[in-house]
C-alpha cells in the first residue's frame, strides 16, 4: 500500500485550484455586476447561450458549469429580463431551446468583454510562453478528469 502524500494541504493541486476558483469568482462576480448588472451565474449562462445557442437547459448547465436547477433559474431570469428567448424544441416537444434576443446580444457583448478582461487580469502575470504552457496543462488535466468521470470528449471553451 502506498503512503499518503506528505505535501501540505495548501500545496495540493485540488486545494490550489479551489483557492484560485474562489478568488477569481469573487472578482468576477463584482465585474459582472458592474459591467452588466447580472450576477455571475446569469452572466455565465448568457455567455454560454451566446456562444453555443441554441441550447436546452441541460446543455446550458453543462456549458455554464452549473447544475440543472441553477441553469434553469438563471435561464428563466434571463428570459424575464428580455435577454433570452425560450422556444419549444421542434425535435422534442417537452424540451426548450434558449437563444439570445436582440437585447441579449447587446448584453452578451458586454459579458464577453468582462470575460476577456478577467482572463487578462488572471493570466497577466504570465508571458506568452507561460500562458501557452498553462493552457496546455489545464487542457490535459480537464481531459483526464473528463475521462475519469466518463464524460468523453472536450465540450469546447466555457465562460469565465
Amino acid at each position: 500500500m502506498s503512503r499518503p502524500s506528505r505535501a501540505p494541504l495548501h500545496r495540493t493541486l485540488t486545494h490550489r485550484l479551489h483557492t484560485l476558483h474562489k478568488l477569481t469568482d469573487r472578482a468576477s462576480q463584482a465585474a459582472y455586476l458592474t459591467a452588466t448588472g447580472l450576477p455571475l451565474g446569469e452572466g455565465r449562462c448568457l455567455a454560454a447561450i451566446g456562444a453555443f445557442a441554441p441550447l436546452s437547459v441541460v446543455e446550458l448547465a453543462d456549458r455554464a458549469n452549473l447544475n440543472k436547477g441553477q441553469a434553469s433559474r438563471a435561464a428563466q431570469s434571463l428570459v424575464d429580463q428580455g435577454l433570452v428567448a425560450k422556444t419549444a424544441n421542434a425535435a422534442d416537444a417537452r424540451g426548450v431551446e434558449l437563444t439570445l434576443t436582440r437585447k441579449g446580444r447587446t448584453v452578451w457583448r458586454r459579458v464577453m468583454a468582462v470575460i476577456e478582461r478577467r482572463n487578462e487580469e488572471i493570466f497577466g502575470g504570465l508571458d506568452a510562453d507561460g500562458r501557452a504552457l498553462l493552457g496546455d496543462l489545464l487542457d490535459r488535466l480537464i481531459e483526464r478528469a473528463q475521462q475519469a468521470a466518463g464524460e468523453g470528449e472536450e465540450k469546447g471553451e466555457d465562460a469565465d
